[in-house]
């Protein structure tokens, strides 16, 4: 049975013109997902802001552009459904730099919880938030949570465990997690035209307590950039390197769903 859906995923994808071997839902008709929303399809949702800022020299929608890259990689390499992007999670760290935006982490919850209860009615019971954050892990954890509670397996990227290994052969700044040498490299390898160089700096001042502020005395990790770490040390090829290993992991990650119990 299995076997047979997954050909009939591939059959989709074919007729839609595409070299895939997933399919993206908004693509289908009705009629068409109902052949494939299936007690063993995996379904992934990625996760982008699009609206949370990334220094002066990312723009404000540079998770949306990961997640999107990442999604269409994924769509070539696993026989998978996947879902629209969810543009807004929970990003409460970000709150002092206009432009960015987050749900409550109970709203977070619940929007997952809510995609997936819909899909699941179809049949779906395996789903896979392609995540791209970091503090969206938190709700993300809660929407697993409640989605076990019926039967539903509901998996998601810890961005920074997933990129783990290769992050320590290339890392090269003394620390940062946001808008730094990673992630700044990664931007170089997969949008170079979303990224302004000149305007890159190093901003890192550690603090025990969460989020970022643009108030040398505020609370939090202090930043007038919005740079948490050092993003002058970004390069495409230390960016290549971290794409390639995040998909790895990710893809792993998808077919370990696919045969959970």
């Amino acid at each position: 049975m299995q076997t047979f859906r997954f050909t009939a995923l591939l059959a989709l994808a074919a007729c839609a013109g595409a070299q895939e071997k997933g399919i993206l839902l908004e693509d289908l008709t009705w009629q068409e997902a109902e052949k494939i929303l299936t007690p063993e399809t995996v379904v992934v949702i990625p996760i982008g802001a699009e609206s949370k800022e990334h220094g002066p020299h990312l723009k404000l929608k540079n998770d949306f552009l990961i997640a999107e890259y990442l999604k269409r990689e994924v769509l070539k390499r696993s026989a998978v459904v996947v879902a629209p992007t969810v543009n807004y999670h929970y990003y409460p760290a970000f709150g002092e730099y206009p432009g960015s935006t987050t749900l409550r982490i109970e709203t977070a919850r619940d929007v997952m919880v809510d995609i997936c209860r819909s899909l699941a009615r179809y049949g779906p019971r395996r789903f896979y938030a392609l995540n791209t954050g970091v503090s969206t892990i938190r709700a993300l954890r809660l929407s697993g949570e409640v989605l076990a509670q019926e039967g539903i397996l509901f998996r998601y990227t810890d961005i920074l465990k997933v990129g783990e290994a290769a992050e320590k052969q290339v890392k090269q700044e003394e620390g940062g997690t946001h808008a730094d040498e990673i992630e700044t490299s990664m931007m170089l390898f997969i949008a170079p035209e979303t990224v302004d160089m000149k305007k890159a700096v190093k901003d890192y001042h550690p603090s025990p307590k969460g989020g970022l502020t643009r108030n040398p005395n505020g609370e939090g990790a202090y930043s007038a950039s919005g740079i948490y770490g050092d993003a002058t040390l970004a390069t495409r090829k230390k960016g290549e390197i971290m794409v390639n290993a995040m998909l790895d992991g990710i893809v792993k990650e998808i077919e370990a769903l696919r045969t959970e119990k």
